[in-house]
């Protein structure tokens, strides 16, 4: 077990194994990632873990932090030469120190997903200051600096990937959601002002804005079956979209089929009006 060099942060590595995922999801392959190192926040459950799966199905070195061990555990012994670095994302300095664990033990991050958030809802007039700065802490904050801390490494490699998870809870307008709209809104002009910044050295920034996608969490929190089919009912298409359709679209972003495409927003949300 490898140890993290701060308090707030802690490794484990998975055994290497020649063996895939068992539970690989039908999807495009794209060798060019083999190999490559991939750092994905949030990604020991919902839809981060989808992201993870999906890039250790596909053989990439996959590097993932999370707040919660025991799930983040389970999740890095399921996926053979993953790494899981235990990390609270609100505190910069350990996700600092994951990132530098990630280079140290892996090489070089080629791809970083920004996939951590919580949409924690509360009605505009019960907002206070904490609020704002927790949520930008979780929502927004890392977002940045991660995306920061990776580019050096992405430049020694001759390029690389970030992808950004925004949201259309932004576009749609969801009352309970304000501040995690305003981040996710902010996330987007982020990524358009980075794509600018770092495409002469061939490091491509999007955003992926996912619909309605129903994870354990959404269900057990705030959705019950018949609210779940009624934004279904709102959709073109009639079928709940899941995380894996999110991860999909990451792979080929980050794959060198999608070499020409930056600054870019991609939406997943099966037609929803």
């Amino acid at each position: 077990m490898a140890q993290g060099r701060c308090a707030t942060v802690v490794a484990v590595t998975s055994p290497v194994s020649e063996t895939s995922p068992a539970q690989a999801p039908a999807s495009a392959s794209y060798p060019d990632l083999a190999g490559k190192v991939v750092f994905i926040t949030g990604g020991a459950s919902g839809i981060g873990a989808a992201h993870c799966r999906a890039f250790a199905r596909v053989g990439a070195q996959v590097v993932f932090v999370d707040i919660q061990r025991d799930v983040g555990h389970a999740l890095c012994h399921a996926l053979p030469g993953s790494l899981f670095i235990q990390c609270d994302l609100t505190d910069l300095g350990a996700l600092a120190a994951a990132i530098e664990i990630a280079r140290a033990e892996c090489g070089p991050i080629a791809c970083l997903i920004n996939n951590a958030a919580v949409d924690q809802r509360k009605d505009m007039e019960q907002l206070d200051a904490e609020d704002f700065q927790w949520m930008m802490d979780v929502n927004l904050r890392h977002v940045i600096f991660a995306a920061q801390a990776v580019i050096p490494q992405m430049r020694s490699l001759g390029g690389g990937v970030i992808i950004n998870t925004s949201s259309t809870a932004w576009l749609t307008g969801i009352g309970e959601l304000p501040l995690y709209s305003a981040a996710k809104a902010a996330i987007v002009g982020f990524t358009n002002s980075l794509a600018r910044r770092v495409g002469a050295e061939r490091i491509r920034v999007n955003a992926i804005a996912p619909g309605f996608v129903p994870t354990d969490r959404q269900r057990s929190l705030w959705f019950d079956g018949e609210a779940e089919r009624a934004v279904i009912a709102r959709q073109c298409l009639p079928d709940a979209i899941q995380p894996d359709d999110v991860a999909n679209l990451a792979l080929f972003l980050c794959s060198d089929a999608a070499r020409m495409i930056t600054k870019q927003v991609l939406v997943v949300n099966a037609g929803l009006t």
